[in-house]
């Protein structure tokens, strides 16, 4: 029997009671902190030698050199070679459709020339050298490997440094095939914060890169928050999120399946469903209780929903769009008659999967969007990972010999009033002079 919480959004302190069920202490504590700043400035100091420290202290791996930590070319397509027919198809067919996906989204450079001849635009490029932190350990993510590195490859981006923790040794054969089908340059087997150390700072071994994507741990997090200026990161990611809208249609084992289908991540994971219809919130309460012995992850499963998860009266579809608005959710299912209509007032969200038909989890692996987005109310601001994130923008500006006089006019009474002589002059050289 799940204990999921009940709320109603007529309550008089319904907010406040959806504020504290969405709060979460995702901050690293003193202790975290110490721990991944030691480690950040032995890497930085020591290089491969703190690596080899760090590894064999946390993921019980005793080698002698960075060489036992790399993996080649030739092991990952043996990799690919050795999972079953129907893994690496699957695979493949993922790559397919994120690469046609993200195709679209690649920007391309452009300018444009006035009248006097000059000219301004905007040049692309894609950044030279990504690291890609894949997790590893408890649970292995084949799906992290595409959705970090084909977007990256779809950019233009030069080389792919991937890192991935092998705790004990133990090798996902998966995880290395997934790797080969998407293109990765090559695969170091470290991880925790001395692997984005590696990557921020770079070592005798691990190249330095530019920007580090991808999901980890608490200390993972927190290093990539530390590590942030000196290179670029893709975002701070909380506990996965699922909210589920519905008119009360759609059949409650599949809804109950859709909340399990992120509450099974971790115990901090959230799942919420809103419904006008209170008798339907009483039947996916029932199809919850009647599902959760059938799942492998059951006990995580239960304690999500019992800590963080919610089933929410509304009183209309409308009030089910403001309080969706309002938690900006990673995951949004709209299950619901129109969900087309209802997603041209959705605001804030990761990503919005719409029907009844469309579950969360085809997103997870291979509908083709990203399923690297925004947690913990991010998204208000913040955007799934694509191929923009792995390309630059750089300004272009021509000045014709007519434009730079008229410029130079307007930037010289600006530069005046800030009191910046040196800009001003320059500007004022390039302006015609009149007899």
């Amino acid at each position: 029997m799940v204990n999921i919480t009940r709320l109603d959004s007529n309550g008089a302190d319904f907010w406040s009671q959806l504020d504290k069920l969405l709060a979460w202490d995702g901050v690293s504590d003193d202790k975290v902190n110490a721990v991944v700043r030691e480690v950040l400035g032995s890497v930085q100091q020591r290089g491969d030698a703190a690596v080899l420290e760090y590894t064999k202290k946390f993921d019980r791996l005793s080698v002698s050199s960075m060489a036992e930590l790399s993996i080649d070319a030739a092991r990952l397509e043996q990799a690919a070679n050795t999972i079953s027919t129907e893994q690496r198809e699957a695979l493949e067919r993922a790559v397919d459709r994120l690469r046609l996906y993200h195709n679209h989204q690649k920007m391309e450079s452009w300018c444009y020339t006035e009248a006097d001849g000059t000219m301004l635009g905007q040049q692309i490029t894609a950044l030279d050298r990504v690291g890609v932190y894949v997790p590893g350990g408890k649970a292995a993510y084949p799906s992290s490997v595409l959705m970090n590195v084909v977007p990256a490859h779809v950019a233009g981006v030069g080389e792919i440094i991937m890192v991935v923790p092998t705790p004990d040794g133990v090798v996902n054969e998966l995880v290395l095939a997934a790797a080969h089908i998407a293109g990765v340059s090559s695969v170091f087997t470290i991880g925790g914060a001395q692997a984005v150390a590696a990557l921020a700072y770079g070592t005798e071994t691990v190249p330095q890169v530019d920007k580090i994507v991808g999901p980890g741990n608490i200390y993972v997090a927190t290093a990539k928050s530390m590590v942030f200026g000196h290179v670029g990161i893709d975002m701070i990611a909380g506990p996965s999120e699922i909210l589920v809208i519905c008119d009360g249609k759609t059949d409650p084992d599949w809804i109950a399946m859709d909340l399990f289908s992120q509450a099974e991540h971790d115990e901090d994971a959230q799942s919420i469903l809103l419904s006008p219809d209170a008798d339907f919130l009483d039947r996916v309460q029932s199809s919850i209780n009647k599902l959760l012995p059938s799942m492998e992850r059951a006990a995580i499963i239960k304690s999500s929903l019992g800590a963080r998860g919610a089933l929410v009266k509304v009183d209309s579809m409308e009030k089910a769009v403001e309080v969706s608005n309002y938690i900006a959710p990673e995951h949004l299912e709209l299950s619901v008659e129109d969900p087309q209509a209802m997603a041209t007032q959705i605001r804030h969200a990761g990503a919005i999967f719409m029907g009844r038909y469309t579950a969360e989890a085809v997103g997870d692996y291979c509908a083709g969007p990203n399923h690297v987005l925004p947690t913990s109310r991010t998204a208000r601001f913040s955007s799934p990972l694509g191929v923009y994130d792995f390309q630059k923008r750089s300004s272009l500006i021509m000045c014709s010999e007519d434009g730079a006089s008229e410029l130079g006019k307007t930037a010289s009474v600006l530069a005046r009033g800030e009191g910046l002589t040196a800009h001003a002059r320059s500007a004022e050289y390039r302006i015609k002079r009149t007899l």
